[in-house]
């Protein structure tokens, strides 16, 4: 079964739309490795380095304070976002990059509430990373709001006429599991409240369509399926209709009608600017404007696809690699992540009991996915780059471990 799955493998490779995709990004020299980590990290584009050294060695270096003008330092924020938005179906003028996914979710809920006077709820995803369930806690000090956590899955029967706002994670951060961003931004709305969305784990992995949907408010990173570098600068997109009462949290002078009046008084810019604070960070917002280059001529729905095709495959394998397979009752590894294509993300989840270890393992021989203990080896899959030959060898090698963590009375 092996040598049929490596087959099919070479054969879905050839067949692969985004295949001249890999070679865009630096992914190490030896055949074997395989990065399944994109959804914590994503690759770096090979392009980048020597745009980053422009951008330290003459527009810093020679043209130092006249770059904010000759080099477009000013306006970088509201242009690299309108370089994401398309990746998440937002129009032109939604995005602004800046600040981390953290500080962008507390304006984004503090915004939220503040567009919903008289409503005392913040009702929060109460699996969410746990970054969001602080700073919403925060928010709703700040806001004389209480916060109210629940399983997405019962989210109508925590909504009421006191819901301000609402934040969820788009894509389960453990799980994997994909939400529904339209029907449940719908439940929300029902009631008159407003839908924050964090896009961090779908954001390049697969359709998001905030226009589409409605959305009122979303923020991301962009280290992970966006390939920006670590630490690189979040995102935050306001509704078109929101924009004009959108009152930040954090007002700062990069987000002044006019910063260079130094006025004592903040009067805030026009549309998405008013999500700007303060001096962005030139270095790394310049350096994911160029490795969203990657993405020119790219089809989300593409991607998706892919997405998709990559873990259903690694799934067939891990059922025939694996003593047990993945889902019966002997298996040393159980599957958290739904099968449901509607209810999946771009990574997949296993339970193992010695998972700390199987992963160690798996990173020593070249396999590099990541733990979330203390029982949950995570796998991404990022298809700009990774193949369906990676996909064979991950399973094989995770077959391979398992086996041998099993006899090891150590492990």
């Amino acid at each position: 079964m092996s040598e049929a799955l490596k087959k099919k493998a070479a054969a879905l490779d050839a067949a692969d739309e985004l295949r001249s995709r890999r070679a865009l990004f630096q992914l190490g020299d030896r055949d074997e490795d395989v990065y399944l980590d994109g959804n914590s990290l994503g690759a770096l584009p090979v392009h980048v380095p020597a745009r980053v050294a422009d951008v330290v060695q003459r527009q810093w270096g020679e043209l130092r304070i006249r770059s904010w003008a000759e080099s477009g330092w000013w306006d970088a924020p509201q242009r690299v976002g309108d370089r994401i938005a398309p990746l998440v179906g937002a129009g032109p003028g939604r995005v602004v990059v800046g600040d981390s996914t953290s500080v962008n979710v507390f304006k984004a809920v503090v915004a939220g509430a503040r567009l919903n006077p008289g409503r005392t709820e913040i009702v929060v995803d109460a699996t969410t990373f746990p970054t969001d369930g602080y700073l919403a806690a925060s928010a709703a000090r700040l806001t004389g709001c209480r916060i109210v956590a629940v399983d997405p899955g019962e989210l109508a029967s925590a909504l009421g006429p006191a819901t301000a706002v609402v934040l969820l994670n788009h894509v389960d951060f453990r799980t994997g599991r994909l939400h529904d961003l339209p029907s449940l931004t719908a439940a929300i709305q029902s009631v008159g409240a407003l839908a924050v969305w964090d896009l961090c784990h779908s954001a390049g992995a697969l359709p998001v369509g905030l226009d589409a949907h409605g959305v009122d408010l979303a923020v991301g990173c962009t280290y992970k399926y966006l390939n920006g570098g670590p630490g690189s600068p979040a995102y935050l997109y306001v509704a078109e209709r929101h924009q004009r009462a959108f009152d930040s949290p954090l007002p700062g002078w990069h987000s002044h009608v006019d910063p260079f009046a130094m006025a004592p008084e903040h009067t805030p810019a026009d549309g998405v600017a008013r999500g700007r604070v303060g001096t962005p960070a030139i270095l790394s917002l310049l350096a994911l404007e160029a490795a969203l280059e990657v993405w020119d001529g790219v089809s989300i729905d593409s991607v998706r696809a892919k997405s998709l095709a990559l873990t259903d495959f690694f799934l067939e394998c891990a059922e025939s690699h694996v003593e047990g397979g993945v889902s019966g009752p002997d298996s040393p590894v159980s599957l958290v992540t739904p099968l449901a294509h509607s209810e999946r993300g771009s990574q997949l989840a296993l339970r193992c009991a010695k998972a700390p270890v199987v992963m160690e393992r798996l990173i020593e021989r070249g396999v590099v996915g990541d733990l979330r203990r203390p029982d949950v080896l995570r796998f991404g899959f990022t298809p700009l780059y990774t193949g369906f030959a990676d996909v064979e060898r991950a399973a094989s090698t995770l077959a391979r471990v398992l086996a041998e963590v099993a006899e090891d009375p150590t492990a």
